[in-house]
């Protein structure tokens, strides 16, 4: 029923035949109607506008009320008014319309509706062009826009007129996309301006065609003039209808099509990048080539843009074979160059030429940053890939070809590097070397050794690096050594400093610990390492760790303990050393904060084993903690002293449990060890340490457990003399060896160092091989007073000097040393003690025990 109560001006066609099949019913009448109606359906467009644009002056019922002869009238008037366009035709009205806009515009010199209409005019002639031909009257308006706007420009440099914020915006952007505009249709402006009258002549005698449809299927003989076309005869379709020609003389205006529309909403990036693969199969010239190439790369790494998502394996995978093709063309063709800050070439129809002078056609682009942006995608895939799958071994061969990459990469840039006529940035350079320090610093030494010889192996054999010859491939402490010392004498600030934490790091994994620690302490990077980026940070925290472990396999109980204290004794060794995210039971984390966190995770591969690093801690702690405990338990009048708070927690909660079963994990083990070490038992606490199952991930397994073996016997023969000291008058060093398996000569040397510590209050007779022990005087209730109040009243002044020093300087640096705090509120060198508590310094040294016997100035006085 619709169709019988829609408005009577439908069409003339459509009217007449209702309103006969109604009254009149006659057949041909109707034929004419139907063979009407399918010439409609074929143009949607036609029907659609004549519905929406003609008046409807009757709706509904009243139609078939009027009488016979009024409805006849009626209709031959409709039909006589009733015009039908075409689409095309409506769209040329709305180009002139847009036409006459523009025209206002430079009439009362208003550049805001100028630019906007503008806009609209582009959009509109997109739809109106056939073979790559604008319409006339689009040319004329460009030009004589074209022509205005220098008018207006010249006019303003002779008599400079203020505008309005919005009229000079306007005249910018006109004067902006005029210029990129114009040279798509410069020989049609040319003709114009040349003789305008026959110009437009003959845009009427020229038959417009009809705009092609949305999939156009080519002829064989098109596909030989240069068409993209496959074997089915299907082409690639552009904007508009038109078939896509790939030539080369073509690439570059491709390429600034792709390059304007990048970053742009509902910007197809994938079709882009299949554009930019067909049109490197068919450039010509070098200078073509690197230009698809690094336009390429570009798109590609648009892919992983997002915040969490990282690029595709099979786009990484292009990009790398891209870039080392972009860097195989550049090692070949000497005379072109990508440099940053060079002038980009504006001409598409043309390509830049060696000029007299000139050696080099400078490209713009930045070799550095496509190796960079490589590297961080490849880190970012692996850190969203499972580490304990297959898929993280196979994703990880593809950093032996990324390695290559930036090998080529150093090279390059060292050929730039020895034209001294090329500015080339010396911070490039650095930042390369770094990128391919990061990726040899934590790998043992044969590992190092295999990728710089695959690198070898991909370039020429005339060729030769300044910085690292072929030779130094085959040592890689040289290699580094010869990195870190280019980075150190030409880089500055934070490449600096991890240059230095790099080599340290290499220095500890290898065993040198002395030349580690003596770099690490001469380069005060501990003042000011807050300072830095959190990267760097993090990597701080990696070689603070990395040498307390090297100080451990060496037998350095004190120095790993000391060492290790910072990060294992927060608590947070994840989270310090970015190998996951601890999240704290009553902190609030932002989405935000929480993605960065888990950017800055490292891949699984550079981590260090917790398991392990903790076990060294704990291992460490018990061997300095057990004699002490035993050292100040039997002095009550010894100042306790802590050394580490959280093996002191693990431990009194362990004493605390009222049934302990045998030890699961590596804390039980530590702690059982703890209590037999302290009962005297060293030879339990030794089978308890070397049970531990994670001694078999270090290197030398078995002489790392020796070495505790032999500090476990030390350590027990220096707690049994605190335990058992006030119980002696005199003990044969024989027994002291028989008892702890020691030699007597060792033993000899433990009770000397013990006496001149001031440990143990006894003497040794070297004649007879016995240590005298010697009975210190009992303090009465009033000595025992004074020296509490000497310890209250040494608090109290340096509480005073603090206070004084606040209120004068108003510095919080000063309290701090003065309190002896380091990062995370440690202690850096002990608590600052009176009598029997650790003195001030980097060794702590032990104190009176035993016997009660005092150290100090007052302690002295007692006993004499």
């Amino acid at each position: 029923m619709s169709r019988f109560f829609r408005g009577g001006d439908d069409s003339s066609s459509e009217s007449s035949s209702d309103e006969e099949e109604l009254y009149s019913g006659e057949e041909e009448e109707e034929e004419e109607d139907k063979e009407e109606s399918e010439q409609e359906e074929e143009d949607e467009d036609e029907e659609s506008s004549s519905d929406s644009d003609d008046d409807q002056p009757k709706k509904g019922l009243s139609r078939f009320l009027v009488d016979q002869a009024s409805s006849e009238s009626e209709e031959s008037d409709q039909e006589g008014t009733t015009r039908v366009k075409s689409a095309k035709d409506k769209r040329h009205e709305e180009l002139e319309a847009t036409v006459t806009a523009i025209q206002n515009g430079q009439k009362i010199n208003d550049w805001s509706s100028i630019s906007n209409e503008l806009d609209k005019l582009n959009r509109q002639v997109i739809k109106l062009q056939d073979g790559g031909k604008a319409p006339r009257l689009y040319i004329k308006c460009i030009a004589e826009l074209e022509d205005f706007m220098n008018e207006t420009l010249a006019k303003q440099k002779v008599t400079p007129k203020k505008m309005n914020a919005t009229n000079a915006r306007g005249l910018n952007a006109v004067k902006q996309r005029i210029k990129k505009n114009n040279k798509d249709y410069q020989d049609q402006i040319d003709a114009f301006r040349k003789d305008a009258d026959a110009f437009m002549e003959s845009d009427e005698e020229e038959e417009p065609t009809p705009r092609p449809t949305k999939v156009r299927f080519n002829e064989p003989a098109q596909a030989e003039q240069g068409g993209d076309e496959d074997d089915e005869g299907f082409a690639t379709v552009g904007r508009g209808g038109r078939t896509l020609q790939f030539t080369p003389e073509s690439i570059l205006k491709h390429l600034r099509t792709i390059m304007e529309s990048r970053g742009k909403k509902n910007t197809d990036r994938l079709e882009q990048i299949k554009i930019m693969e067909k049109l490197n199969e068919v450039a010509a010239t070098p200078y073509q080539r690197i230009r698809v190439l690094m336009t390429l790369v570009s798109a590609r790494f648009d892919l992983g843009s997002g915040g969490a998502a990282s690029m595709p394996l099979d786009h990484w995978k292009a990009a790398e074979r891209e870039l080392a093709q972009l860097l195989k063309i550049l090692e070949t063709t000497t005379d072109h160059i990508v440099i940053e800050g060079a002038e980009e070439w504006e001409d598409d129809d043309k390509q830049p030429t060696l000029e007299k002078g000139d050696k080099y056609i400078k490209i713009p682009g930045s070799i550095v940053s496509y190796i960079e942006r490589l590297d961080d995608e490849l880190t970012r895939s692996l850190q969203a890939i499972d580490p304990h799958t297959s898929e993280y071994i196979e994703r990880l061969t593809d950093e032996g070809s990324l390695y290559n990459i930036i090998f080529q990469g150093l090279l390059y840039y060292e050929m730039l590097r020895k034209d001294a006529s090329l500015e080339v940035p010396q911070e490039s350079l650095n930042r390369i070397i770094q990128r391919r320090l990061d990726h040899v610093y934590f790998k043992p030494a044969q590992v190092v050794k295999i990728l710089e010889e695959n690198s070898w192996k991909q370039v020429s054999d005339n060729v030769d690096s300044a910085i690292t010859p072929r030779g130094q491939s085959s040592d890689a402490s040289q290699l580094i050594t010869v990195l870190c010392n280019y980075l150190f004498a030409n880089s500055e600030g934070i490449i600096r400093a991890r240059a230095m934490l790099c080599e340290i790091y290499f220095l500890a994994l290898h065993d040198d610990y002395y030349r580690a620690r003596d770099m690490m302490l001469t380069s005060h990077l501990q003042e000011n390492i807050a300072n830095f980026d959190i990267t760097s940070q993090i990597l701080y925290n990696r070689t603070l760790v990395q040498v307390g472990l090297c100080a451990f396999r060496k037998g350095l109980v004190y120095d790993a303990q000391n060492t290790l204290q910072e990060i294992c004794g927060s608590g947070r060794q994840k989270e310090l050393l970015a190998q996951g995210v601890m999240m704290q039971r009553y902190s609030q984390v932002t989405p935000e904060q929480e993605r960065l966190e888990k950017q800055r995770q490292l891949p699984f591969h550079m981590h260090i084993n917790l398991e392990l690093l903790e076990c060294v801690y704990l291992t460490c702690s018990m061997l300095l903690e057990i004699p002490l405990l035993a050292q100040t338990g039997s002095s009550p009048d010894v100042k306790k002293r802590v050394i580490s708070k959280t093996y002191r927690r693990m431990l009194e909660y362990h004493e605390r449990q009222i049934f302990t079963g045998p030890p699961e994990n590596t804390r039980d083990h530590v702690m059982q060890a703890s209590k037999a070490l302290a009962a005297g038992e060293w030879k339990k606490a030794t089978n308890f340490i070397h049970d531990i199952k994670i001694w078999d991930l270090m290197p030398n397994t078995e002489s790392i457990k020796a070495m505790l073996a032999k500090q476990i016997q030390e350590e027990g023969l220096r707690t049994y003399l605190f335990t058992y000291a006030p119980f002696y008058d005199t003990l044969s060093i024989e027994t002291l060896s028989n008892m702890f398996e020691l030699d007597s000569r060792k033993c000899s040397a433990v009770v000397s160092k013990m006496i001149s510590h001031e440990e143990l209050a006894a003497a040794l007779d070297q004649v007879t091989e016995t240590v005298i022990f010697r009975k210190g005087v009992e303090l009465s209730r009033l000595q025992s007073l004074a020296l509490t109040l000497s310890d209250k009243a040494s608090a109290l002044i340096e509480t005073n000097e603090r206070t004084l020093e606040q209120r004068t300087q108003g510095s919080t640096n000063a309290f701090n040393r003065k309190d002896g705090r380091g990062h995370g509120g440690q202690r850096g060198g002990g608590q600052r003690g009176g009598r029997g508590g650790a003195r001030t310094g980097g060794n702590t040294q032990r104190q009176a025990g035993g016997t009660q016997f005092t150290g100090g100035a007052l302690g002295a006085a007692v006993r004499g």
